[in-house]
C-alpha cells in the first residue's frame, strides 16, 4: 500500500473512530461509572473486535453480504434492537457508588462481538475496504488497514473512557450524572434512529 494511501487511512480512521458514536458513548458511561481499569475489557473488545471484522470482510465476508438482502435486513433491526437496549441501559443507569449501581462493565467478548451488529462499525469497514483493499495483493493490504484500525481503536477507545474517568468529578452530583447519562444514551439512540432511516 503506498505511503499516501497509508497516510488517507490513518486519518480518515482516526476521525471516524475519534466520533461520538454507540461504542464512544458506551465507554465513556462506563469510565464514568467503572473506572478505567474495570472498563479496559470493554476498551480491548472495541480496539480489537473492529480491526478483526475489517480483516475478514477484507479477505471476503464482505461478498457474503453485499450478496445477501435478507441478511443485511436482519443485521440492520438486531443491530437497532440491541443499540436502542443499550441506550436506555446508559439513559438509566445509577450513580456510581450506590447499592444500585452495583453492576459490570461489558466483558471483552460483549464488546468485541458488538461490533458485528454496529452500524457505524459496518460503514466504516465498507468504506475502508472498499476504497484501500484494491484485491492487487488482498493480503498485505488488509494487514496494513486492520493494522492502522488497531492503533486508532486503542487510541480512541482508551481516551473516550479516560474520558468517563476525568468526568468523574465532574459528575459527582445525581443531576449531573443523570444528565450525562441521558446524553450518552441519547447519543446511541440517535444512531438507532439513522440506522432505520437509512
Amino acid at each position: 500500500m503506498p505511503l499516501d494511501s497509508i497516510l488517507a487511512l490513518l486519518g480518515i480512521l482516526l476521525a471516524a473512530t475519534w466520533t461520538p458514536g454507540p461504542n464512544n458513548a458506551m465507554l465513556s458511561s462506563s469510565g464514568a461509572r467503572f473506572g478505567f481499569r474495570r472498563t479496559l475489557p470493554h476498551v480491548l473488545g472495541v480496539a480489537t473486535g473492529f480491526p478483526l471484522m475489517l480483516f475478514a470482510v477484507a479477505l471476503g465476508l464482505g461478498e457474503v453480504f453485499e450478496r445477501s438482502e435478507l441478511l443485511r435486513q436482519i443485521m440492520t433491526y438486531v443491530g437497532a434492537a440491541l443499540m436502542a437496549y443499550l441506550a436506555f441501559k446508559v439513559a438509566t443507569a445509577k450513580m456510581p457508588g450506590k447499592a444500585a449501581a452495583i453492576g459490570t462493565p461489558f466483558k471483552y467478548w460483549q464488546a468485541a462481538a458488538f461490533q458485528w451488529v454496529n452500524p457505524k462499525a459496518w460503514a466504516m469497514v465498507i468504506g475502508v475496504t472498499g476504497q484501500f483493499v484494491t484485491g492487487e495483493n488482498k493480503l498485505t493490504e488488509a494487514l496494513v488497514a486492520t493494522a492502522i484500525a488497531l492503533f486508532c481503536g486503542i487510541t480512541s477507545a482508551s481516551g473516550w473512557a479516560l474520558l468517563g474517568v476525568w468526568l468523574q468529578r465532574f459528575l459527582s452530583t445525581e443531576l449531573r450524572f443523570r444528565i450525562f447519562s441521558l446524553v450518552m444514551g441519547g447519543l446511541i439512540a440517535v444512531g438507532v434512529v439513522f440506522l432505520l432511516l437509512n
